[in-house]
């Protein structure tokens, strides 16, 4: 990361101070990246009487040194390091959703604000979702389905740690933001998140990012009010997974006991064509014919 405090600015800056304040004061959004500080300075020259060889790290040095109100932020996460500037105290939830376009909180993040969880996260999830790509679906078959969840799951590496928490950037499934919406914390703070249907899909399909198997379940439960049933299975048929997800769904809401057998019964009406796993590295499991899962013993 550049240090902006041995980057030497022109004097005119200190000239325009106030009028710089004044430009930052009436913009219309309080974060920043790079290319956003360029277009200001560049859209603003003349007013600022700022001459065409100054450069954007002179300003940002500038405003850095200069003005308290300018912040930097920085994230040096593993596969790409990112830094973000805003004006003034801007909620960290808020900063790390401009980190990646249309990034949304999902998993266990999207258990807490929405709700479904009485446990504080030490850790934080943002979705940001992979490019959708036209490629045929590999055939799927009992022996690698076996051999897939004989292993541990892949697991993100691209996290780092805020204060007292860890943030994590999941690369998932194209889905167009299915089942995103805006929310407002307590506190003011905009975010967007799954809602309570997206969040059981996903926190089946990864439990490993929402507090494990037992916790999913403590979810399911938790969200008999506030869930629809048929949206769950709309979005799945939107998602068209290629493992038959809609094995665990099902056997969660039935293992859940708060369900409705009328509800429970649309997961039967997709296929079942293979065994399937609840989790991954399942030992001693136990094996439901209804479901065609195989679960941990005492479940």
């Amino acid at each position: 990361m550049k240090n902006y405090k041995e980057i030497r600015f022109p004097v005119n800056f200190e000239i325009a101070k106030k009028d710089i304040i004044q430009i930052f004061n009436n913009a219309n959004q309080k974060i920043f990246r790079y290319s956003d500080l360029s277009i200001i300075l560049d859209e603003n020259r003349e007013f600022l009487r700022i001459n065409k060889n100054t450069y954007t790290d002179e300003f940002i040095a500038f405003l850095v040194t200069k003005i308290k109100k300018f912040k930097v932020h920085e994230f040096d996460f593993p596969f790409r390091k990112e830094i973000r500037y805003t004006w003034g105290e801007v909620p960290l939830f808020e900063i790390l959703l401009t980190l990646n376009k249309n990034s949304y909180f999902s998993h266990y993040s999207a258990m807490y604000f929405n709700e479904l969880t009485e446990q504080i996260p030490k850790s934080y999830y943002i979705n940001a979702e992979q490019k959708k790509i036209k490629k045929q679906k590999p055939e799927l078959t009992q022996a690698g389905i076996d051999t897939a969840f004989a292993n541990k799951p892949r697991i993100t590496t691209n996290t780092i740690s805020i204060r007292d928490f860890k943030i994590s950037i999941l690369n998932g499934k194209y889905s167009s933001n299915l089942g995103v919406v805006e929310r407002f914390l307590q506190d003011g703070t905009k975010i967007k998140v799954t809602n309570n249907e997206r969040t059981l899909i996903d926190i089946a399909v990864r439990p490993f990012y929402s507090g494990g198997i037992f916790e999913v379940l403590n979810v399911y439960k938790k969200a008999i009010d506030n869930v629809s049933i048929n949206k769950i299975n709309a979005y799945l048929k939107e998602l068209d997974y290629i493992y038959p997800y809609h094995q665990v769904i099902g056997f969660l809401l039935e293992k859940a006991g708060v369900y409705k057998d009328i509800q429970i019964d649309l997961l039967r009406k997709h296929k079942f064509e293979f065994d399937f796993y609840l989790t991954n590295q399942i030992e001693n499991p136990e094996y439901s014919k209804k479901w065609r899962l195989y679960y941990p013993k005492g479940y």
